[in-house]
C-alpha cells in the first residue's frame, strides 16, 4: 500500500511583541517531539483503537505499532463507512503515519453495489489477528464489525498489516450475505498452538473456539460459550457492556472490555466510560475480575475533597493494551464536542505483572487520564500545543450526560476537522487544534504534565493565544493544583476586558515563579469573573518561553 507520511509541523505563530520580549522562543522545529494526548492529529477521529506491534512489511527487521479503529466521520452518528489505519515506528511514537483506507464494504461478492447510490456499510469497532502458516507466510485478518444485519460477521484478509483487506467469507448462495458467527465488537485471537478463539457481545458476552480453516465459524465439535462473564444487567462484578478485546501475556489470557460501573462506584454516577480486565489460565475461562485499567472521566478530587470527573463526565470507550519496547500502554478514546460522535485516540502508560503458573494473578495498574500521551517525561513547554489537549475541563456546575450528548456549564473541548491541508500539514495548528470553549466563571482547564527542567532558573513567560468574548475577567495560571489549598501555586494572571476586540490574539504574561520549578508539573487555567454563565474567551493554543 502506498503510504502517506505525515510530517508533524508546528506552527510558529507569535506576535512581534512576544518575540521581542523572549530570549528563548518556542522550539522552531518542523516536528513536535511531544505530540500530547490525543496522540493522533486532532482533526482525526479514530476511536475503538486496537493496538498491535507487527513487522514492517517495507523495512526488514523493523516493527511498527498499528492502530485499527473505527472512523468517526459520519459526524451525526457513530463511526463511518470506511476503516483506516495509522502506524508509528516502535522506536519513535511521536511519528504517526496515515497508511490509508484499509476497507470499505460497498460491493457484494459479485462486485455489484448494494444499492443504486453505492452506499457502503457502516463499520464499527474492529479487531485484527495474524495467522502465520508453516511456510512463514503471514495473513492478517480484519474483523470490521459490519453493522448491516446479514453482514455482521464479515471478515477480510490481507498479506500486509496496512491492507488493503478483501472480504473473504461471502456466502456461497447469496452474494449479499456472509458466513460466520461474530456479533457486536468482535475480538479474535490465535493462540501459540494455532487454535483460534473469538469473543463478542453487547451487555451479554459470548465466546467460542473458531474453525481455523474459515476464521469465522465455530470449530466442529465445540459450542458457543453463552455468558462468558457476567453482563451489565446480570449478577456479578464483571458488568460487561461491550468492547471485547483479548491478549495473552506469558501463560495468562487477559480479556479487556468496557465495563458499566455501578451507581456510586468510585464516588461517581454509573458509566460505561471505563475499560476493565479479567484474566484466566484458559482462553475461554473461567475468569477472575481484575479491575479498572482506565477511566475516561479522569477521576479527581475537588477543593472540598469530593471525587469529581475532571474530564468528560460520561461517554463510551473501547481499546486494549499493548507492550511497546518494554513499556505497556492502555489505548482508549475520549469524547470531544457536545456528543459522542467525534472521539479521539488516547493512550496512557500502565504496569502489567503476571504471576505464572496455575491460578497465578494478573495485576494491571490503572492508567492516568492526562495530556502527555507517549511523552512519559512530560510535554515540552517550549513547543506550542493546542489548548485541546486539556485533560481537565470542569465548570461551575457538573456537566450533565444525556446520551448521546453532554450539557456543559463550563469549559469543554470543541470538535474540529481541520482543513483541506490535513495530510500536507497534519500538525500545523491550523489543522491540529481543538479549541477550548465556554470558559465561564468557575471553569478550570488543566494539562498534566509539562516538563519544566529547561525553564528552571530562568525568567519565563506564557504566550497564550485566545479570542476574547466581551466579558471582564481573569485567567489565573496555576501550577500543580488549581487551588492553593491543595498545594497549587499562582504563577501569574491574564486580565481580559469586555472592550477587547473579539478576534484571535496572543497575550504574553510573565511567570517569575516558574523559575523555581523543574521536572514534571501540571498547569491549570482558572477562570474568574463577576459575570456568571458567560464565556470569557476561547482558548486556542499556548507555549512557554524564556
Amino acid at each position: 500500500m502506498k503510504a502517506k507520511t505525515l510530517k508533524m509541523a508546528t506552527a510558529v505563530c507569535c506576535t512581534m511583541l512576544a518575540l521581542s520580549c523572549a530570549k528563548q522562543t518556542e522550539t522552531a522545529k518542523s516536528e513536535l517531539t511531544t505530540v500530547g494526548n490525543p496522540y493522533l492529529p486532532l482533526w482525526e477521529h479514530i476511536p475503538d483503537g486496537e493496538p498491535y506491534v507487527f513487522d514492517d512489511p517495507d523495512n526488514a527487521h523493523k516493527q511498527r505499532v498499528y492502530i485499527y479503529g473505527s472512523h468517526d466521520n459520519l459526524k451525526t452518528a457513530y463511526c463511518g463507512r470506511d476503516q483506516v489505519v495509522w502506524s508509528a515506528p516502535v522506536e519513535d511514537l511521536s511519528q504517526w503515519r496515515y497508511d490509508g483506507i484499509i476497507l470499505m464494504v460497498d460491493k457484494n461478492a459479485k462486485g455489484e453495489p448494494f444499492d443504486s447510490a453505492g452506499t457502503a456499510d457502516v463499520l464499527f469497532a474492529p479487531d485484527v489477528t495474524l495467522v502465520t502458516d508453516s511456510n512463514g507466510k503471514k495473513t492478517y485478518y480484519l474483523f470490521p464489525n459490519d453493522q448491516t444485519g446479514f453482514r455482521n460477521g464479515l471478515i477480510a484478509k490481507s498479506d500486509r498489516p496496512d491492507g488493503p483487506f478483501e472480504v473473504c467469507n461471502w456466502n456461497a448462495n447469496d452474494p449479499n450475505k456472509v458466513d460466520g458467527i461474530y456479533g457486536f465488537d468482535p475480538a479474535v485471537f490465535v493462540d501459540d498452538d494455532g487454535r483460534v478463539y473469538g469473543y463478542w457481545g453487547f451487555e451479554h458476552s459470548y465466546a467460542a473456539e473458531i474453525d481455523p480453516t474459515t476464521m469465522c465459524t465455530v470449530k466442529p465439535g465445540t459450542k458457543i460459550v453463552d455468558g462468558m462473564i457476567s453482563g451489565r444487567n446480570e449478577a456479578g462484578e464483571f458488568r460487561f457492556f461491550e468492547a471485547s478485546s483479548i491478549r495473552k501475556i506469558k501463560d495468562k489470557y487477559v480479556f479487556i472490555y468496557s465495563r458499566w460501573t455501578e451507581n456510586g462506584e468510585f464516588g461517581l454516577p454509573d458509566t460505561n466510560y471505563t475499560l476493565a480486565y479479567a484474566y484466566s489460565d484458559k482462553p475461554l475461562g473461567p475468569w477472575t475480575y481484575g479491575g479498572t485499567i482506565i477511566d475516561g472521566r479522569g477521576r479527581e478530587i475537588n477543593e472540598k475533597g469530593d471525587t469529581i470527573a475532571s474530564g468528560v463526565v460520561s461517554g463510551n470507550t473501547h481499546g486494549s493494551i499493548c507492550e511497546v519496547n518494554g513499556q505497556w500502554y492502555v489505548f482508549y478514546h475520549r469524547q470531544a464536542g457536545l456528543d459522542e460522535y467525534a472521539r479521539q485516540a488516547m493512550v496512557a502508560p500502565i504496569e502489567v505483572k503476571v504471576e505464572e503458573g496455575e491460578g497465578g494473578k494478573v495485576e494491571i495498574t490503572e492508567g492516568e487520564y492526562n495530556s502527555e500521551g507517549f511523552a512519559l517525561n512530560g510535554l515540552n513547554p517550549l513547543e506550542r500545543h493546542s489548548a485541546g489537549i486539556a485533560c481537565w475541563i470542569t465548570g461551575p456546575k457538573v456537566a450533565v450526560h444525556e446520551w448521546p450528548k453532554n450539557v456543559y456549564y463550563g469549559s469543554y473541548v470543541e470538535t474540529s476537522y481541520g482543513t483541506e491541508t490535513n495530510f500536507e500539514a497534519p500538525y500545523d495548528l491550523k489543522n491540529n487544534t481543538n479549541r477550548v470553549v465556554n470558559n465561564t466563571d468557575g471553569s478550570i482547564v488543566g494539562y498534566k504534565y509539562f516538563n519544566f527542567t529547561e525553564t528552571n532558573g530562568k525568567k519565563s513567560k506564557l504566550r497564550l493565544r485566545l479570542i476574547p468574548e466581551g466579558t471582564d475577567g481573569t485567567i489565573k495560571v496555576m501550577i500543580d493544583r488549581p487551588w492553593e489549598s491543595q498545594g497549587g501555586k499562582l504563577l501569574g494572571t491574564i486580565e481580559l476586558k469586555a472592550d477587547m476586540p473579539q478576534n484571535s490574539k496572543e497575550i504574553t504574561t510573565a511567570l517569575p515563579a516558574l523559575k523555581d520549578f523543574t521536572g514534571k508539573h501540571a498547569i491549570y487555567f482558572v477562570f474568574v469573573s463577576d459575570t456568571k454563565e458567560k464565556s470569557l474567551c476561547i482558548l486556542e493554543d499556548f507555549v512557554f518561553s524564556y
